[in-house]
């Protein structure tokens, strides 16, 4: 699934049960200041203090993604391939190669993997989204396997696949250590493992945009908090992601940062793509009750956004850091 997270926000969680995060809990991304509170700002706050549903369990995390996979496959998936491209360029992925994609979503990575001319296996805990690549796969005319399959706990040989990564789905995982070394086993020695991640949120330009955007009906929502940072943002420090790979047993490790470069057109474009990239930001909107007229002012503020940024220069383009990490077996 990628999104950000790959979620992209906000992209993609893991499936594992012991290991609980804040990003889990819907009320820890919808925060509202209360200073100087006016009406609206304490009808978030009574919202924010209502017990919440969470993405707690392995069931109710299938469910969740299975829920936005068709969307996430029709306004998510190909904003991604640029980014896949290039990391995998960087792990040095070449025509031949047997390739795995954890928490693979519809093919953010694989696709560009299989397009090389690699054997992949794709894997996701979600169902759908393992046939919605499975069908992108078959009408592009590519050779893609797909299994459903907890990356925490994967259910493959050792040293079996020249290159292991993960695009915006490992890195969401609540045990993201756990998933790295799973990358490492199943990796071939002298083979790599590729993590493509998201750099510092308050750099995320699509996150900042929807922030603004219901701001504009509920002044005071400020959005993700940061201590401890949420899920899809564990792994923004460069240093944290050579820390973890080289503790996953890797060497030779090299982490770039690179700036991945998404294009909307308007603001329903960035609306339906931010909907769809994260169960998150749906159970957000959610727990903050916006009636149809305050949705509807908040897709305005987004068209008004994205028209401010296009400059009537063609589409408007919404930067993120990103880091790539690669590390050797």
């Amino acid at each position: 699934m990628g999104g950000t997270p790959h979620a992209a926000t906000l992209r993609k969680l893991g499936s594992s049960p012991e290991a609980e995060h804040p990003a889990f809990a819907v009320a820890s991304f919808a925060q509202v200041d209360t200073t100087n509170a006016n009406e609206e700002n304490v009808m978030a706050q009574t919202l924010a203090d209502r017990k919440q549903p969470t993405l707690d369990t392995p069931d109710n995390i299938r469910d969740a993604w299975d829920g936005v996979a068709d969307g996430y496959d029709a306004y998510v998936t190909t904003t991604h391939f640029r980014l896949g491209n290039e990391g995998l360029h960087l792990a040095g992925l070449c025509s031949g190669m047997r390739f795995l994609d954890v928490a693979a979503g519809s093919g953010g990575l694989a696709i560009p993997a299989a397009r090389l001319g690699a054997e992949v296996l794709a894997t996701d805990v979600s169902p759908v989204m393992m046939e919605r690549l499975a069908v992108r796969a078959r009408d592009e005319g590519l050779a893609l396997e797909t299994r459903v399959m907890d990356g925490h706990a994967l259910d493959l040989e050792d040293n079996a696949f020249d290159v292991a990564g993960s695009q915006f789905g490992v890195m969401l995982f609540p045990d993201m250590p756990r998933g790295i070394r799973e990358l490492a086993r199943v990796t071939k020695p002298g083979g790599r493992v590729l993590m493509i991640v998201f750099g510092a949120p308050q750099q995320v330009e699509f996150l900042g945009f929807f922030v603004k955007a219901v701001q504009s009906v509920i002044p005071g929502f400020t959005g993700l908090p940061m201590d401890p940072p949420p899920l899809p943002f564990q792994l923004q420090d460069p240093e944290r992601l050579r820390h973890e790979l080289s503790d996953a047993g890797l060497k030779d490790i090299r982490v770039e940062t690179t700036t991945e470069k998404l294009e909307f057109h308007s603001g329903t474009e960035l609306w339906d793509w931010l909907t769809n990239s994260n169960p998150i930001v749906g159970m957000v909107l959610g727990q903050l009750a916006l009636s149809d007229e305050q949705r509807d002012a908040v897709k305005q503020a987004l068209e008004e956004m994205i028209r401010a940024r296009a400059g009537g220069r063609g589409p408007a383009v919404l930067t993120s850091p990103i880091n790539l990490g690669i590390g050797m077996k």
